[in-house]
């Protein structure tokens, strides 16, 4: 029994230890200068569906760099994809203040508008997706989405 529990506080030790080397080497509060990760090494997360991961990432890239509208539009789909509602549409506003014309921001923002309910912002960014780059990949998806809600 004591082998058991002995094994048992072992493996959670490391697991714990497991856990906090991620935190720490994306710049948390221990004091120290790491650099924050990169752009691509935060979107091949997100592109793996490992947001959770992503997230911490994603924060520590927008506070070293808060003009990167990609890091942020990024940020806002993460947060949107854990269920962020709100942080979600902060970011992307951040992006829109950043880069009006943001392909990427007005798509996702759209889908985000038709998740809360509010379809007729939706369809806006739409219309304004198809202002500036007519049927380009962002508007066709946003469309779709629309479609597939309803509207």
């Amino acid at each position: 029994m004591t082998y058991i529990f002995t094994s048992f506080l072992a493996g959670l030790m490391a697991l714990s230890t497991l856990l906090a080397v991620p935190a720490l080497a994306a710049g948390s509060s221990d004091g120290s200068s790491a650099a924050a990760p990169s752009y691509e090494e935060a979107k091949a997360m997100v592109d793996e569906g490992n947001f959770v991961a992503a997230l911490p990432n994603l924060i520590a890239l927008t506070k070293a760099d808060a003009k990167n509208a990609d890091a942020w539009n990024l940020l806002g789909f993460t947060y949107r994809k854990l269920g962020q509602l709100d942080d979600s549409d902060a970011a992307y506003l951040t992006v829109l203040s950043i880069n009006p014309d943001h392909l990427g921001a007005l798509e996702y923002q759209g889908e985000l508008f038709i998740t809360t309910g509010k379809l007729d912002q939706a369809k806006a960014n739409l219309a304004k997706l198809q202002a500036l780059c007519g049927t380009c990949e962002q508007a066709q998806d946003l469309e779709a989405a629309l479609k597939a809600a309803g509207a």
